[in-house]
């Protein structure tokens, strides 16, 4: 989340970040004030090209516009590709939160709950949707009670900015939860709704994959395996075998 204006394009960003698990890709630039921000993930989606209608199952009203926003200003619109609302990141949010993974069901959740060095990686007692959800209602609950009592959303693109960088740094104050653990987790779940296959409901189109000039899942590509500087010059393919 630099303010350096001068940093690299998203798409240098990216590239330089991307690996390609199975299944799923995850990587993403950092957020920047490329062009002015929605209020909601309606706007930005009209002003971006609107993705498929889609109804959330498992947020509520205030955590869909928490998310709208949020969403909008991690991976914004900009001249080079497209934004994380328009290829449908919320829809992949809110689906991966209805699976065993996010509830924590193929996690080792027994205590004891205790604070450990990162290597040993996450020892709370929240699952991943919890921690979404949890994190959500006190961010959100933190900005009504700042002055002017607005939640996330409603705030301006600068201030929302602002609270995502501080709680990325951890020098937000939450009630329930560290500002750090929710905004790693969220944006962990941003970057890969953002270069997931479609699937799963994000990456619309392929369209992150097109801008990166990443193949998807096309059978043979070995030459171009070792081609840093260079995108793939044929569209991409999703796992259900369309074209991109």
């Amino acid at each position: 989340m630099s303010d350096d204006t001068q940093s690299p394009s998203r798409r240098s960003i990216i590239k330089s970040m991307v690996f390609i698990p199975i299944g799923v890709a995850g990587a993403a630039g950092a957020v920047r004030a490329l062009q002015p921000a929605s209020a909601s993930a309606a706007d930005a989606a009209a002003a971006e090209g609107k993705p498929e209608a889609y109804t959330p199952a498992f947020f509520n009203a205030a955590e869909w516009r928490f998310l709208g926003a949020a969403v909008d200003r991690l991976i914004p619109h900009d001249e080079h590709g497209p934004g994380a609302i328009e290829l449908g990141v919320l829809e992949f949010l809110d689906r991966h939160m209805q699976t065993p993974y996010a509830s924590g069901d193929i996690w080792y959740m027994q205590g004891p709950f205790v604070s450990a060095a990162p290597e040993f990686g996450y020892q709370g007692k929240l699952g991943l949707r919890d921690i979404i959800r949890v994190g959500i209602k006190n961010l959100d609950a933190y900005c009504v009670s700042q002055p002017g009592g607005k939640a996330f959303a409603e705030l301006d693109p600068k201030k929302q900015e602002e609270l995502l960088k501080a709680a990325e740094g951890g020098k937000l104050k939450l009630e329930d939860i560290s500002a750090k653990l929710f905004f790693t987790n969220l944006l962990n779940e941003v970057r890969n709704g953002y270069f997931a296959d479609p699937k799963h409901g994000g990456n619309k189109g392929m369209g992150s994959w097109k801008m990166i000039g990443y193949p998807g899942m096309r059978a043979d590509y070995l030459d171009w395996v070792q081609v840093r500087d260079k995108p793939y010059p044929i569209g991409p393919v999703d796992l259900a075998g369309r074209r991109g």
